[in-house]
């Protein structure tokens, strides 16, 4: 079957392929409402599918921004893509996925991939060492905003972030209030800046009421298995300790299964507390405590800012934090 053209919707209408063509790109401010509505009207019973790739090389833009997570199955970065998917749509861009899976390589094939895309930005997602791809991107032009996690070179560069070291601190103080002494830390792994900032609200919180003790900072990542694996090792340490302060809920819940499985009882045996609050922390049981992240309005607000660097638009703020809050449930 033939595919449907411009000049086919003009035969339609009776009107020529250049009005068409300025109706279905939004240039038609000179364009009557009858004209314009009998246009798309017949466009839509005609089935047409606009050329992108064609319209790209005509006006420059795709109308399509990229995202790039490092781990889509966390819940945390699957609720900010939809934040953005749904800012995307209210802006009318297109969105294309991609995740790297926290592997540098991805990184960059997807980077080329987007590129070649015709994407008109990304909003990016750190996976670790990633200064060389958005060395990539400013090569060619191509804007970009950080979410979460800053990359080091990039860090006065467009990004929306939390307080990630005000937020550890505040679910220390509140362990430290409850009377708890030997508070247990497992962070995230190497080289990511998250990590970084919320080891050091660890590490600065224990140190203000006089319980650091470095041998209760265990290393692990953010993942189910991270959390399950680096509480196994805790228990099998011999080291003491009353709570654990996980740096990321999908760590916690991997955590919570072990103790629970070896029967210890939460929170009246162990106290625990993640970080983020994505949405099936108050459906497990019992409820996470955990630092919570404005993680929708993080990811809409990422969204925003692209596109106004890509529309040309006065950015009067490149950098963006949010603040954190403690939400007290059921495991502290």
């Amino acid at each position: 079957m033939k595919k449907v053209t411009i000049m086919d919707i003009a035969s339609m209408t009776g009107v020529s392929k250049a009005t068409v063509s300025m109706v279905l790109n939004k240039k038609d401010s000179c364009i009557s409402d009858a004209t314009r509505n009998r246009i798309l009207k017949t466009a839509r019973e005609m089935h047409y599918i606009p050329n992108s790739i064609a319209r790209s090389l005509s006006t420059n833009k795709s109308g399509t921004i990229g995202i790039i997570l490092p781990d889509i199955t966390n819940p945390f970065f699957s609720e900010i893509a939809r934040a953005i998917e749904d800012g995307a749509n209210n802006r009318g861009y297109n969105v294309m996925f991609c995740n790297s899976d926290n592997n540098i390589k991805k990184e960059e094939k997807y980077i080329e991939l987007m590129i070649s895309k015709l994407v008109d930005g990304i909003i990016f997602i750190s996976g670790g060492e990633s200064r060389k791809n958005l060395e990539r991107l400013t090569a060619n032009n191509i804007p970009f905003v950080l979410v979460d996690r800053y990359v080091d070179g990039y860090e006065n560069g467009y990004g929306v972030y939390c307080h990630n070291e005000e937020g550890v601190m505040q679910g220390i103080k509140y362990l430290y209030d409850k009377g708890k002494r030997k508070i247990a830390f497992a962070k995230g792994p190497k080289g990511l800046e998250t990590s970084k900032n919320r080891l050091n609200g660890y590490k600065r919180a224990a140190r203000q009421y006089g319980i650091y003790d470095s041998k209760l900072i265990f290393e692990s990542d953010f993942t189910i298995e991270g959390g399950k694996a680096v509480t196994e090792y805790m228990l099998s340490s011999g080291t003491e300790f009353d709570s654990i302060f996980y740096s990321s809920d999908i760590m916690a819940f991997g955590g919570m299964k072990v103790l629970l499985r070896k029967g210890y009882k939460i929170p009246d045996d162990i106290s625990i507390i993640g970080f983020d609050n994505i949405r099936i922390s108050e459906f497990i049981e019992p409820e996470l405590t955990t630092v919570a992240q404005p993680i929708y309005k993080m990811g809409n607000r990422s969204c925003e800012l692209l596109i106004d660097i890509i529309e040309g638009a006065e950015i009067s703020q490149k950098l963006i934090f949010f603040k954190p809050e403690l939400i007290i449930r059921g495991t502290a």
